[in-house]
């Protein structure tokens, strides 16, 4: 299987083993390097040594400087990091940045403190980063949350009860379920510490807006999102409203189109994630051989969900 050319039959002497054909004062071909471990160990090993680099050096990784540290090309080095990932090697070290963030803002005496420590160069740069990376401000989040002000509102839909909620950037929470007071109940926990107050009439038309959009999703939601995750959790959100209503994938297949094939587990692990229902349309995902398997609001709501868009497709094609 090895590509070098092959050796003129003349040249060619044959040994019980390889141990044999070394003593004999031959060497294995430097191209298949079979006596190495598996070509895919040696790449798992080349990213685990690229990502312990990248997490003791608080700044962006360079890439020329990984690939000539694992021995191979830029373009190769950044193909079997992703592969092996689900991520760049610089998605990876800012997903690593923002961790460090978290910590170092929890720990410091001042924000200044904790914006050197977590790698940035510059305060400014800091700043503009830090909605991606905190969900609101530095001092925000130094307090655990708190003067973080989110209007909330509940009701009810076709599926059930229903709470949405929004920070001034956009919806951060849309939860289905049975008890209204549970599921006020939940957004506490998931905001410990923020403001937490009823929407007012203003924020009725949103409400309003959202359970159209539950009972309907084919109308689309034109409304900001406002939600935080991983750098893989960001990956596979925006792979699933990428499937359009009444469509369906599996979790294997979003794997295999964000590029990270064997990872189906992972992705599941994201779609369970989501604090947005029906926004985010981790409902559409489903079992490789097309059964329904479990979603968070609910495996009945994610069966009646896939049932309307699937009624709403057929009546436009018709």
């Amino acid at each position: 299987s090895c590509g070098s050319r092959r050796a003129r039959r003349e040249h060619v002497a044959f040994h019980a083993s390889a141990a044999d054909a070394e003593r004999a004062g031959f060497r294995a071909c430097r191209r298949c390097r079979p006596t190495d471990a598996p070509l895919a160990e040696r790449h798992a090993a080349l990213v685990v040594e690229a990502c312990r680099s990248i997490e003791v050096d608080a700044r962006m990784p360079d890439l020329g400087a990984l690939a000539a540290s694992a021995g191979i090309s830029r373009f190769h080095f950044h193909r079997i990091f992703s592969c092996a990932t689900g991520l760049t090697p610089r998605a990876y070290a800012a997903a690593r940045r923002a961790e460090r963030v978290r910590t170092t803002l929890a720990r410091s005496a001042t924000v200044t403190d904790a914006v050197y420590e977590g790698g940035f160069e510059s305060s400014s740069r800091f700043y503009a980063a830090a909605p991606g990376l905190l969900g609101m401000s530095p001092s925000a989040f130094r307090r655990g949350g708190a003067g973080t002000r989110i209007r909330f509102a509940a009701g009810q839909c076709a599926l059930g009860a229903i709470v949405v909620a929004a920070t001034d950037r956009g919806i951060c929470a849309i939860f289905l379920g049975d008890d209204p007071d549970q599921l006020v109940q939940e957004l506490q926990r998931r905001f410990p510490r923020a403001d937490l107050a009823a929407g007012g009439q203003d924020f009725d038309a949103w409400i309003a807006r959202v359970v159209g959009f539950v009972e309907a999703p084919q109308i689309g939601l034109d409304l900001p999102l406002d939600v935080s995750g991983t750098a893989f959790q960001q990956r596979v959100w925006r792979a699933l409203m990428e499937i359009p209503p009444g469509s369906t994938a599996s979790y294997a297949e979003v794997a295999g189109r964000l590029g990270i094939p064997g990872s189906a587990r992972a992705v599941a692990g994201a779609c369970a994630a989501n604090p947005v229902a029906v926004a985010i349309p981790c409902h559409r995902i489903v079992c490789t051989n097309g059964a329904i398997s479990g979603y968070r609001w609910g495996v009945e709501r994610k069966r009646e969900l896939l049932a309307r868009e699937g009624r709403e497709q057929a009546r436009r094609v018709r």
